[in-house]
């Protein structure tokens, strides 16, 4: 198949490592479905194709996939083949789902809110992907500016889904925050969320509204929210103020281990 070859998933494939092989196989087929390169309703590319494209065994495909039927991810029906039906959940030990404002406001601490942008806007084709909307089709795009005492500590682009938030831009962004108008305002079940974090210099734009210097090193966070039936409703892009924010987390060790086989 085109788009996985192009993902190159085989390189994801450690046969001196210490994971099992279809462990290995299921983990990147579930992070194919994650990064919403692989939708629900996507079919998959038949078995003999998919296993030569990973360098492994049908037998260890078919070991892999079955893991993947177990968890909700996958159908597979004989005569018609394999196909996604759900995105996976974030893992528990993540920690809950809450925006940055929400976050200050459990430690006392009221964020403000600056709206730069917000309107409907056809955006990149990255974005688009993401979100799962037609090329030309546009979405909420907002950009606001948030801070604390009067010092910027973060730079949210978002974008979200007009089809499932119509009018979202005409509302209050200042005092209310994006996720209490998509549950409260419009009803829909915010179900997870998947983030990436990495360090970046920033721009001069990104500089300039946060007040630091052009190189400085920023926090760069991705973030794409889903609905609690799978559907993808927004994706962000977020420079944090890494000298006013640092970002911690909780992680349990699973209790259950595989054995590499």
């Amino acid at each position: 198949m085109a788009i996985f070859e192009r993902r190159q998933p085989a390189a994801t494939v450690d046969r001196s490592g210490p994971t099992a092989l279809h462990t290995q196989i299921s983990d990147t087929i579930r992070a194919t479905i994650g990064s919403g390169a692989w939708p629900v309703g996507h079919r998959l590319p038949a078995e003999p194709e998919l296993a030569v494209d990973l360098k492994v065994s049908r037998g260890t495909l078919r070991r892999a996939l079955s893991t993947l039927v177990d968890e909700g991810l996958l159908t597979q029906s004989p005569g018609k083949g394999t196909y996604v039906i759900a995105v996976p959940t974030a893992p528990r030990a993540e920690g809950e789902l809450r925006g940055i404002a929400e976050d200050f406001a459990r430690q006392g601490l009221r964020l403000t809110t600056t709206v730069l942008r917000a309107e409907l806007d056809v955006p990149d084709t990255a974005v688009s992907t993401v979100l799962h909307v037609l090329a030309d089709e546009p979405v909420v795009c907002l950009t606001r500016v948030r801070s604390t005492d009067s010092t910027p500590i973060a730079l949210l682009n978002n974008y979200v889904r007009a089809d499932l938030a119509p009018g979202l831009e005409k509302l209050d962004l200042v005092s209310r925050t994006l996720f209490e108008l998509l549950e409260v305002h419009f009803g829909l079940a915010l179900a997870f969320a998947r983030r990436d974090f990495a360090a970046r210099a920033a721009t001069a734009e990104v500089a300039q509204h946060l007040a630091v210097a052009v190189g400085a090193p920023v926090l760069h966070m991705t973030q794409t929210a889903y609905l609690a039936d799978g559907r993808p409703i927004e994706h962000s892009e977020v420079w944090i103020a890494s000298d006013e924010v640092h970002v911690s987390m909780v992680l349990e060790r699973p209790q259950k281990f595989e054995v590499a086989l």
